[in-house]
């Protein structure tokens, strides 16, 4: 659903941009107004006239066969040329933030899957680079819970396969937490607890703007696993 939301917001700012100018133009429509001669523009309804003119304008093609005589017209129309330049502006931007969102929710998946293939133990794990892979995986997910923030329309794009899916491991980074907070290391202990906070609040913004569970972290986890048809994995 989400590409499909995209398209029909951007669908929706079009279609309110153009309806609004035309209504602007019809009621001056066709007096206010030079027609090229011969192209039959002045015979056509004026509301149809109004919104030719609005869409040609909008998308900044400049056709000139319907051209504002009106002073105040004259400023109007090249004011809804910019709007439409900035819609196209806006556009392109938001699908370029967009995709960037989704890697890095992607590249923290697969991390989890990979990681989860080989199974660090507490022992493993209670050691610096034990800590600094906790770290960077706490450092992750805040990045992923704020993209969550930026972009919610990223939470309705489907992830790919299970090994991409964070719906699907992201309740194996919560074993990696637990298991990083019984570490005996201190550094690999407070890495752990960072993973764990950081979890919890990626927890606390996925139930507030799209579970609703009021749940525990574990629970909010297995919603988010079941909202995106996959299973969640702990362990």
């Amino acid at each position: 659903m989400g590409p499909l939301a995209m398209v029909t917001v951007v669908g929706m700012w079009a279609g309110v941009i153009i309806l609004g100018w035309a209504i602007v133009y019809w009621p001056h429509m066709p007096g206010a107004f030079t027609f090229t001669p011969g192209s039959g523009a002045a015979n056509q309804p004026a509301l149809l006239d109004s919104l030719y003119l609005s869409l040609v304008t909008v998308a900044t093609l400049g056709l000139g066969d319907v051209v504002p005589a009106e002073g105040w017209l004259r400023l109007v129309s090249p004011l809804e040329a910019l709007v439409g330049f900035a819609l196209l502006t806006a556009t392109v931007s938001w699908v370029l933030e967009i995709y960037p969102s989704l890697t890095r929710r992607r590249v923290l998946a697969v991390r989890l899957a990979l990681l989860r293939g080989s199974d660090p133990t507490t022992g493993q794990l209670d050691c610096a680079v034990g800590a600094l892979l906790l770290d960077s995986l706490a450092t992750e997910v805040v990045r992923v819970r704020i993209d969550f923030t930026q972009y919610a329309e990223a939470y309705y794009f489907h992830d790919g396969e299970d090994h991409s899916s964070l719906a699907a491991v992201v309740g194996y980074a919560v074993a990696l937490a637990e298991r990083g907070q019984a570490a005996r290391r201190p550094d690999a202990r407070l890495a752990g607890h960072l993973l764990a906070g950081a979890l919890e609040d990626l927890a606390t913004i996925l139930d507030q703007r799209f579970l609703h569970t009021d749940g525990t972290p574990a629970q909010v986890f297995a919603a988010y696993a079941a909202d995106h048809g996959r299973s969640l994995t702990q362990s």
